[in-house]
């Protein structure tokens, strides 16, 4: 039978954190790395050191639209699709420019993903779907279906939910 699976882009198939830790590390000439918080919550973190902020980089042009992928995305994303329905639910509505260049960033690395089933929204409460693939808390706690936690650098401290490292687990998980 065919699911409904949704799946968030940034920090799940766009890789955010990579790119907050490149503008945190030049804005407070550090040098951490994604391991440095595998033991650590990212906010209380930034926010406990007096950090500068990477906030406002994130309403700058250019930078939805340059994020990496995150490994594996593509293939298992591509396969499941071709199986059940797939819907990408972002957040988008918090940072405006982020619109067009997180449908232009979908078109580019995941083209079999019609637009029709990209969802670009501000309060995903309102989605309703077998699965939902995220990486944060307030998106997967109001869903009615299944949740999968999308490891994430600020999610390490999360443990009530079914967390997934890496897109082959998501494979297995979903297509056994």
């Amino acid at each position: 039978m065919k699911k409904r699976i949704l799946v968030d882009m940034d920090d799940v198939l766009a890789d955010a954190s990579e790119r907050i830790l490149e503008i945190l590390n030049q804005k407070n000439n550090l040098s951490l790395s994604k391991d440095f918080f595998e033991d650590k919550d990212f906010y209380d973190y930034v926010k406990s050191n007096n950090l500068k902020s990477y906030r406002d980089e994130l309403n700058a042009p250019g930078f939805f639209g340059n994020l990496n992928v995150i490994p594996d995305s593509q293939e298992v994303l591509a396969e499941l699709s071709e199986k059940h329905e797939v819907f990408i639910v972002s957040a988008a509505m918090e940072f405006p420019n982020s619109l067009k260049e997180k449908y232009d960033w979908m078109q580019t690395h995941f083209p079999f993903i019609s637009w029709k089933n990209i969802m670009l929204c501000g309060d995903k409460s309102i989605v309703k779907g077998d699965i939902l693939i995220d990486d944060h808390e307030k998106n997967l706690i109001h869903f009615d279906g299944e949740t999968i936690l999308f490891d994430a650098i600020h999610n390490k401290k999360i443990n009530n939910y079914n967390r997934i490292s890496n897109w082959l687990d998501i494979k297995k998980h979903i297509l056994g």
